[in-house]
């Protein structure tokens, strides 16, 4: 069977810059973007991100960005979400450093950004569904933080 897709929400995330640099490790090039805010828009869910976590993006030495996103949702009616996903970043050379430059329109070029998103709240939540659920997520890079589309696989 192959699976179908449904939109979840469309995540904005507004990131800090610049970010963190830690430099050459033994696992590629660390750098860390704290979140300091967006919005969140679906059809079943609404609301803000809080500005708590982070993307510990590593770059790795072929220049593919492993990213590794945590961050909190607070839903329009005020239950908090924990929200992380694991992904991809990639494209050639000449366009990836178009996109880290942030120039010209990010939502289009020749470039891989996809993601494997996790959901966690209260059990005793109306968003308990979140918790067994699994999705995925298709981005872009904006000027300061990146968007997402993210589908609930059925």
């Amino acid at each position: 069977m192959e699976p179908k897709l449904r939109h979840l929400i469309r995540v904005e995330l507004d990131g800090v810059s610049p970010p963190l640099e830690l430099g050459e490790t033994p696992y590629g090039r660390r750098r860390i973007v704290s979140i300091a805010g967006g919005k969140f828009t679906g059809e079943r869910l609404s609301g803000k991100v809080l500005p708590a976590g982070a993307d510990w993006a590593l770059i790795r030495r072929d220049n593919v960005f492993n990213i590794d996103v945590r961050a909190v949702l607070e839903t329009d009616d005020k239950v908090l979400i924990s929200f992380g996903y694991t992904g991809r970043w990639h494209a050639p050379p000449a366009e990836m450093a178009r996109l880290l430059r942030r120039e010209g329109d990010l939502e289009k070029g020749d470039f891989y950004y996809r993601t494997s998103c996790v959901f966690e709240c209260a059990s005793n939540s109306r968003y308990n569904w979140l918790n067994n659920i699994v999705t995925v997520g298709r981005g872009h890079p904006k000027i300061f933080g990146s968007v997402y589309e993210v589908f609930e696989v059925l």
